[in-house]
């Protein structure tokens, strides 16, 4: 016993030297953020390519009009739905950057858990409110009447469409469907099959950004009761749109759809591109895929159809930057932030990324509004809906994607498997 207690004081003497030698380096790498009166800030990020060019343009102009303050970029991979391990880790360890770039569909769920500051002072301070921004961007960037993050890009779903896919089979390309019925109709026209092997399809409505969400809303339903806290899968609404994707993949064979979908790509492989789909769900990022892989295709694209051919709907997420807790460099983090959320960060953002800004005056000045194709997702994104504000964002997510799938192959009903994603997460709401 006296062995075990003499070694037992050992391993607690080397942990705590190792650990006050930890505490040191974290000390000595702060202390190095304020050099000659210029304060550097880590910024987290997982943008490349084109979205990295354009954040590389707002550092760049960011530092000429503050030149005290230095931007250090570090790319940090797959920041987003539920993939930010590496930011939480570091906020657990009291070493976080000062800034990351976040999605902001997962921003109430850690303001819930005290992983992010509380960045309403700051914007009060400087008049930045919910009238400079998209309603719904500045919701998603809020919990509990408080603001934890800056709104920086949007996007909206619209149906793609091949307008030589609709001359062929007879359907006039300018007036593409606007009820459930005309795109059945369509659909079917467009489907070519050589015996059970799809060679052609019309229209997958699950398929690329055809979440439930999407689905839901344009048959008049809802999924959230800010007042009560509660989710309202299970609305009749949301059961009707379910029970019409069911009824679609029984009539065109759901195992046959798969098999289609499987042996499809991506990039220049998108059967979209490949003319094997003829209609899609898709968000404005797919124009960018289209100029790159298949410039010369015909397309078009219209709001997701709805039972009454009017009162459409789309949904929207994005991004924002965010303070993570604990940043060290808060004043001069917020600085940054404030300059990405506002009109010259946003312009040059948005031209050289081609993301729409979160400012409805930036994508009129970018000329979005006039382009044949982005003016049809920009009128819509003042009447957009978001997805709800709520701790449990995810698990809704991922429980709605569970119910499409079940359902669709003929697991449970729409109604039985909405109703227990409505006792699940509610479950989990209630904890």
């Amino acid at each position: 016993m006296r062995n075990k207690r003499g070694f037992l004081l050992i391993c607690s003497v080397f942990i705590l030297t190792t650990l006050t030698a930890l505490v040191g380096c974290s000390s000595d790498k702060k202390e190095g953020s304020n050099v000659d009166g210029v304060t550097t800030i880590t910024f987290w990020h997982s943008m490349n390519a084109q979205t990295g060019d354009a954040v590389g343009k707002v550092i760049e102009l960011f530092e000429e009009a503050n030149p005290k303050i230095k931007v250090d970029a570090v790319y940090i991979a797959n920041q987003g739905e539920g993939q930010n391990e590496k930011l939480l880790t570091s906020i657990a360890g009291g070493n976080p950057p000062d800034v990351a770039y976040f999605d902001r569909f997962e921003i109430a769920s850690w303001a819930a858990q005290n992983s992010l500051e509380d960045l309403t002072a700051y914007a009060e301070k400087d008049s930045i409110t919910k009238e400079n921004y998209y309603p719904y961007t500045w919701e998603e960037a809020s919990y509990e009447g408080k603001v934890y993050g800056i709104p920086t890009t949007t996007d909206a779903r619209l149906v793609y469409y091949n307008k030589d896919h609709f001359e062929e089979v007879g359907l006039d390309p300018e007036n593409p469907p606007t009820s459930i019925a005309e795109l059945e109709s369509a659909a079917e026209k467009l489907m070519i099959k050589d015996g059970k092997k799809i060679k052609r399809i019309g229209f997958i409505p699950w398929y690329g950004q055809g979440w439930f969400y999407g689905w839901g809303w344009a048959f008049g339903g809802d999924f959230y009761d800010a007042e009560t806290n509660s989710v309202s899968a299970n609305n009749p609404k949301n059961i009707e749109a379910l029970q019409w994707m069911t009824d679609y993949a029984k009539k065109y064979n759901v195992e046959e759809i798969a098999g289609f979908t499987d042996s499809q790509g991506e990039g220049a492989m998108d059967p979209f591109l490949t003319g094997q789909l003829s209609m899609k769900v898709d968000g404005n990022w797919g124009v960018a895929a289209i100029e790159k892989f298949k410039p010369d295709l015909n397309y078009g694209v219209f709001p997701i159809p709805t039972p009454s051919g009017a009162d459409h709907k789309t949904w929207s997420g994005g991004w924002s930057v965010v303070m993570p807790k604990g940043a060290k460099e808060k004043d001069a983090a917020w600085e940054f932030i404030k300059f990405f959320g506002e009109e010259e960060g946003q312009k040059v953002f948005s031209e050289i990324s081609r993301d729409f800004s979160v400012i409805e005056s930036v994508n009129i000045d970018l000329g979005y509004a006039e382009d044949p194709i982005f003016k049809e997702f920009i009128s819509i994104l003042s009447e957009s809906n978001s997805r709800p504000v709520m701790t449990q964002g995810s698990l809704y997510w991922n429980e709605l994607a569970k119910a499409v799938e079940n359902s669709t192959r003929s697991i449970g009903t729409p109604e039985k498997n909405l109703e227990e994603v409505n006792k699940k997460v509610n479950d989990a709401l209630g904890k």
